[in-house]
């Protein structure tokens, strides 16, 4: 009983740690005011969910594992409004990567379905489970005829998982989508980042907003990453080279002959950005085509082993898609757009120092490991530069 007691002590106070991994706690100094919780689903009605696959230990046995992956679900207006479609458009930086059913996203200036995100391997399996849930739970409201692209995205998680073992599961995708919720989000080793690896340290998922004002309105710009990208060197948190200054820290390792060709800045980085500031397809490009800025802040270059794809969607005219009727909407001006621009590149930057902060060291395949952000040496290195905010 005393061993119980001893167990469930040790689980609480991990889990207790673990919520206080982001990246302000420790003292690091971002620009913009954030919403309630931080995260994209301050933006009202947007939800988030994750299915998370970690097994097995060692040598890596195709089909066996080790795995370590998982599925992340986004619901631009929560999964209960079902078929409720929102203006969107997407922008590659780099397209060695994919996204699938932008093509209709352009065309059309419609996001219809939820935003599924997982490694590279499972976006085909995910995709088919998306679209099968789709028919099971009438998603299309009792339309008896209707076709639908589900925008699934991807990173490589192959260093630490057994990614051709094909893990991902429909029952999977399902758990990600009934895990779908609004308020505080998790974030580092979960759902589809659960592999993941960043600028030469554990990645995976993050997340951030921000509360900006126009005019006489209140809006609010949220943003989650998938971040599995960017050079060690590179790394640069609050405008300080902390990757140099790290330079002779652990980042990641083979335990065995590597199985791959991947070269330092490889990798991918996933960014989706919410709002519910009334904005059209043309100016969700726009907004879509600054998320690269928050990247490159802290230190992504675009690699050409990196695929760096962008979706951004606004949650306002909600009405705005009608198959028969004409429709009216609103939207920004064009000039008043800086504020929103801002603020996306701000919770990018801190969205990805989340997702470093809250991943902690994991061993994958064949003994890889890649090592977590150390939180004491990074507050070393900023207050050495008159960056840590106490």
């Amino acid at each position: 009983m005393k061993k119980m007691i001893s167990l469930i002590v040790l689980v609480l106070s991990s889990v207790m740690y673990a919520q206080e991994h982001r990246a302000r706690d420790l003292g690091i100094p971002f620009t913009g005011t954030t919403g309630k919780y931080n995260a994209i689903t301050d933006v009202d009605g947007v939800e988030v969910g994750y299915s998370t696959i970690i097994s097995g230990s060692g040598k890596n046995i195709v089909g066996r594992g080790p795995v370590r992956t998982g599925v992340t679900a986004i619901f631009p207006r929560g999964k209960a409004k079902k078929f409720s479609p929102v203006y969107a458009n997407w922008y590659s930086l780099n397209g060695n990567g994919e996204m699938t059913g932008t093509t209709w996203v352009t065309e059309s200036g419609f996001l219809e379905t939820p935003v599924m995100i997982t490694n590279t391997n499972s976006v085909g399996v995910v995709r088919d489970a998306v679209l099968k849930w789709y028919v099971d739970t009438d998603w299309y409201k009792g339309e008896d005829w209707w076709y639908t692209y589900p925008v699934v995205a991807e990173t490589y998680d192959g260093f630490l998982n057994d990614i051709y073992g094909f893990h991902v599961k429909e029952e999977h995708v399902l758990e990600a989508i009934k895990n779908a919720s609004g308020g505080k989000i998790s974030e580092g080793n979960i759902g589809g980042g659960t592999g993941m690896m960043c600028l030469g340290f554990k990645g995976g998922t993050g997340t951030a907003s921000r509360v900006i004002s126009i005019k006489d309105s209140v809006y609010t710009v949220g943003a989650i990453v998938q971040s599995n990208f960017g050079a060690k060197r590179n790394l640069s948190i609050a405008g300080v080279p902390v990757g140099i200054e790290l330079k002779d820290t652990l980042n990641y390792e083979y335990k065995a002959a590597p199985q791959s060709r991947r070269q330092e800045g490889d990798g991918s980085i996933i960014v989706i950005v919410a709002t519910d500031a009334p904005l059209l397809p043309h100016q969700l490009k726009r907004v879509a085509q600054r998320i690269p800025l928050g990247i490159a802040i802290v230190g992504g270059r675009g690699s050409n082993g990196s695929g760096d794809i962008f979706l951004a969607f606004s949650t306002a005219n909600e009405n705005a898609f009608n198959r028969e009727k004409t429709t009216r909407v609103q939207s920004l001006s064009n000039d008043r757009l800086m504020p929103v621009f801002e603020a996306t590149v701000q919770a990018v930057e801190e969205a990805i120092i989340n997702a470093m902060v809250a991943a902690e060291t994991m061993e994958g395949i064949n003994g890889n490991k890649a090592y977590a952000l150390p939180h004491d040496l990074l507050k070393e290195v900023l207050k050495k530069y008159n960056r840590l905010q106490e």
